[in-house]
């Protein structure tokens, strides 16, 4: 709808603009007309006094039109500006909500990961390989443990169980990433997940890309192994989650539904605390460029740049327990009314970090 207005505010104003023209062309051609008329009763004497006079109302109402012109080309210009203003008021809004909804559904998603870890940190074969670190086979349990938990939680790459040590001593996919026995305790997640105070804490990453899952960005969360699985107990171990973040972060972009006009001067994206591109609907520039991003309300809001360019963007509300992480949802639109869409890429609007 906010589109649909400002088409008609551009339609308008050119309409009027074409009208009023023609209208000021017909009062030049009459002021002329009556101007020669003018002369050629002059020239006539007393036979051409009468005419004159008709010359004369001619050219006043001449006169007359042509400031009701400029008055009418006011009123458009001011009426066409209002409505313009309106319609992007409401485009923006409308691009700040979206904004919101986008990072408020990863944050939704990412609500359930930190319950996830601090729940199978809880399971049973999870306290047990930490309570029996040295046992194979408690190891070989688990892991298989782990791996049918993975079956139904398709949205990790895996799960890792780690002793105080920061070794690691079972994983949910050991036939495809060897980790057993290798050394993590140099991560910050895992050090700030042993600094866990009970078992409602957890530890969380900015997302990254992780060299022991073939180098895959993921968002990892993670939290405290306590004796007994209790939320007081002594702690034994790490457990961490791995969020699948590129093909996940992937659909999120990407549930907007636009058409495909619109799609195709449109980027969706997610940025962090930090404003570096974290998810894009396009593909460009994760994990290696920054937003410019012109801030002036904190939580939401949005401008024009001078190509006219709509850039919107909102900060995560959190959801439920979970604070969220800083990061804001924003989306860029290039205006319609410059090159042909379809022949141009969505704007960037970043550099590389």
């Amino acid at each position: 709808m906010p589109e649909r207005i400002l088409q008609v505010a551009t339609d308008m104003s050119q309409l009027a603009n074409e009208k009023i023209t023609e209208i000021k062309g017909v009062t030049r051609a009459t002021r002329t007309l009556a101007l020669n008329a003018l002369i050629e009763a002059a020239r006539a004497g007393e036979v051409g006094r009468g005419f004159g006079v008709v010359a004369n109302e001619v050219k006043e109402i001449s006169q007359r039109v042509t400031v009701i012109t400029e008055e009418l080309e006011q009123m458009f210009d001011r009426l066409a500006l209002d409505l313009e203003r309106t319609a992007q008021t409401a485009r923006g809004d409308r691009f700040s909500d979206l904004s919101r909804y986008i990072v408020e559904l990863m944050d939704r998603n990412l609500y359930e990961r930190s319950c996830d870890v601090r729940w199978w940190a809880t399971d049973a074969a999870v306290v047990d390989v930490c309570e029996n670190s040295g046992n194979a086979d408690v190891g070989v349990q688990t892991s298989q443990r782990l791996g049918i938990i993975l079956d139904s939680y398709t949205v990790y790459l895996d799960l890792w169980v780690a002793d105080c040590n920061g070794r690691i001593i079972a994983n949910g996919r050991p036939d495809k990433y060897r980790l057993v026995g290798t050394d993590i305790s140099q991560m910050p997640w895992f050090r700030d997940a042993m600094r866990c105070r009970d078992g409602g804490e957890y530890a969380v990453a900015d997302i990254a890309r992780n060299e022991l899952l073939d180098n895959a960005a993921t968002a990892t969360y993670a939290t405290a192994v306590r004796r007994g699985g209790q939320a007081k107990g002594e702690v034994i171990g790490v457990m961490g989650v791995f969020f699948d973040w590129e093909n996940q972060a992937t659909m999120v972009v990407g549930a907007l539904n636009f058409n495909d006009e619109e799609r195709s001067r449109t980027r969706v994206m997610l940025i962090d605390s930090k404003n570096r591109i974290i998810a894009a609907s396009d593909g460009q520039g994760v994990l290696s460029e920054q937003m410019k991003l012109e801030v002036k309300n904190p939580k939401r809001g949005s401008y024009l740049l001078a190509d006219g360019t709509l850039v919107a963007y909102a900060l995560t509300p959190g959801y439920e327990t979970y604070q969220g992480l800083g990061w804001r949802g924003v989306i860029v639109q290039q205006s319609r009314n410059g090159s042909k869409a379809a022949d141009k890429p969505a704007p960037k609007l970043a550099v590389a970090s």
